[in-house]
C-alpha cells in the first residue's frame, strides 16, 4: 500500500526492555490513538497521525500489537507437529527425520512452505527464523514463498553430516558450499536474512561444525542458528561425542559458532559458564515452552536469564512445538515460569513475542515494535473473540487485565487483523 492508511485503536507501544527496566516504564497501550502507515512503514502514531486526512481502518476496543516475531521454528515439520509422546531423540527418528526426507521433491517442500506461512500469518505472525533441511531446494522454497508475501523472515539450510538417516545427510564440504551458496542468493534480498544452520553438535562432526563456523567468520553479517542444552538426555550424547568439550555451548565455541548473531534455542540445562558466555558475548536465547512441555525437555529460567539481560525471544518451535500460535506460546511461557515460581506480567510476554524476539534476529530497528520508521508489520487482536474471553474482559479493572485474558485464552479467533509492510493479508 503506497497510499497513506490509518489504523485506529488501542496501540502498543515499547521504550525499553521490561525484563531489565520494569514493565511499567518501558510498555504502554495508548487507548483509542491512531497509527499512520505510508509505503509499507510507520509514519507516525498519536497526534501527528491523526492529523492527516487519509482512509482508517478502525478496529474500537482491539489491540493494535507489533506483528508477532517467532525466533526460532523448522517449517519442514508442519505437517507432523503434535506427533504423540516421544523423546527428543526418538521424536527426531520417528517423526521428524521421515519427513525431512521429503523435502528433496522441490513441489513438496513449496507446498509445505506456503502452507506454513499461511498458518503463521493466520495466526498473527510475520516474521520468522526457520531451520530448513539439508535441501538447498527446501531454503529456496522458503525464501519464495515468504518473498510473495512480503514478509521479512531468517532462514538456513540445516546442516547435518552423522547420527541421521541416510538420503538426510551431507558432508562438512558440501555444507559449507551449500549455505555459501544461498546466503549469497537469499541474504539482503529484499527482506530476506540468512542463518548458518547447523542442527546441532550430535548431528555435525567437528570436522563440520569447524567448516560453517569458517563461513560465519566469512560473513559475520549473517545470522547462525542451532540447538543447546535442550534436555539432560541430549546433554549427556553430546558429552560422550564431544569428550574434550568444557560443555555443550563449548562444542559450538570451539568451532568458531559463538557469537552476538547467533541465536541458540531452547538453552535449559545450562551450566554457569554457559551462562555467563552466552551474557558476555551478548548471543541471543529462543524460548520454546510448548515444544519444551511437550517433549518433556524442562523449565526455561525465563526470569533469571531475561532478568540479568540475556537477550531472549520467544518462539513456537514448530513441530516440537505443540501450536503454530504466539498467543499460546506466551501462555505457555507464563505457565513455565509459575513452575519456577515466577509470575510474568502481559507486557513482558508480548514483548518477547515481538520486540524480545526481534532484538534475538537483529532486526529490531526493522520489526518487533510499532515507532516511526519501523516496517508496518501489525497484528491486531479482538480482545473478546470468544464468548469466553468476552464475559472475562468484561471485569477488567484496566487495559492490562483486559489484555491478558486473550493471551491466556486466545487461539487464530483472537487475529482480527494482520498487515505485512502495510498491506492488508486477505
Amino acid at each position: 500500500m503506497s497510499h497513506p492508511h490509518r489504523l485506529r485503536g488501542h496501540i502498543l507501544t515499547y521504550s525499553g526492555n521490561p525484563f531489565t527496566e520494569g514493565w511499567q516504564n518501558t510498555v504502554k497501550v495508548v487507548e483509542n490513538s491512531a497509527l499512520l502507515m505510508q509505503a509499507g512503514t510507520i509514519t507516525a502514531i498519536g497526534a501527528e497521525a491523526e492529523a492527516a486526512e487519509v482512509p482508517e481502518t478502525s478496529y474500537p476496543g482491539h489491540l493494535i500489537c507489533p506483528g508477532f516475531v517467532d525466533a526460532h521454528v523448522h517449517y519442514p515439520q508442519t505437517a507432523i507437529i503434535a506427533s504423540w509422546g516421544k523423546r527428543l531423540i526418538d521424536w527426531l527418528n520417528t517423526y521428524t527425520f521421515p519427513e525431512e526426507m521429503r523435502f528433496g521433491d522441490p513441489d513438496y517442500a513449496a507446498q509445505i512452505a506456503h502452507r506454513y506461512l499461511d498458518l503463521a500469518l493466520a495466526h498473527g505472525t510475520t516474521s520468522l527464523a526457520s531451520y530448513c533441511t539439508i535441501h538447498p531446494a527446501s531454503v529456496d522454497a522458503l525464501f519464495e514463498a515468504a518473498a510473495a508475501r512480503n514478509m521479512a523472515v531468517v532462514a538456513g539450510k540445516t546442516c547435518m553430516d552423522r547420527n541421521a538417516p541416510d538420503g538426510l545427510r551431507d558432508t562438512a564440504q558440501s555444507a559449507y558450499d551449500d549455505s555459501k551458496a544461498a546466503l549469497t542468493r537469499w541474504h539482503g534480498t529484499g527482506r530476506a536474512r540468512y542463518a548458518i544452520t547447523p542442527r546441532f553438535s550430535p548431528t555435525s562432526t567437528p570436522a563440520q561444525l569447524h567448516a560453517l563456523g569458517a563461513l560465519w567468520g566469512e560473513h559475520p553479517d549473517v545470522l547462525m542458528q542451532t540447538h543447546l542444552s535442550e534436555q539432560v538426555d541430549e546433554i549427556e550424547w553430546v558429552r560422550g561425542l564431544y569428550p574434550d568439550a568444557r560443555d555443550y555451548l563449548d562444542t559450538y565455541e570451539a568451532h568458531g559458532l559463538l557469537g552476538a548473531r547467533g541465536i541458540y534455542g531452547h538453552a535449559i540445562h545450562l551450566t554457569d559458564r554457559e551462562r555467563d558466555r552466552l551474557s558476555e558475548i551478548g548471543a541471543g536465547l529462543a524460548h520454546c515452552p510448548t515444544s519444551n512441555t511437550f517433549i518433556g525437555s524442562g523449565l526455561f529460567d525465563l526470569a533469571g536469564l531475561a532478568g540479568a539481560g540475556q537477550a531472549v525471544g520467544l518462539a513456537t518451535d514448530t513441530g516440537g512445538g505443540s501450536n503454530f500460535s504466539m498467543l499460546r506460546t506466551m501462555a505457555a511461557a507464563y505457565e513455565v515460569a509459575q513452575l519456577r515460581g515466577v509470575s510474568v506480567h502481559a507486557a513482558n510476554l508480548l514483548w518477547l513475542a515481538t520486540a524480545g524476539a526481534a532484538q534475538v534476529l537483529h532486526r529490531g530497528d526493522e520489526i518487533g515494535t510499532l515507532a516511526p520508521g519501523h516496517a508496518a508489520d501489525i497484528t491486531v487482536l479482538d480482545l473478546a473473540s470468544t464468548p469466553a474471553i468476552s464475559q472475562r474482559t468484561l471485569r477488567a479493572d484496566d487495559i492490562w487485565d483486559a489484555i491478558f485474558p486473550t493471551i491466556m485464552m486466545g487461539d487464530d479467533r483472537a487475529i482480527a487483523d494482520v498487515w505485512v509492510a502495510g498491506r492488508r493479508v486477505a
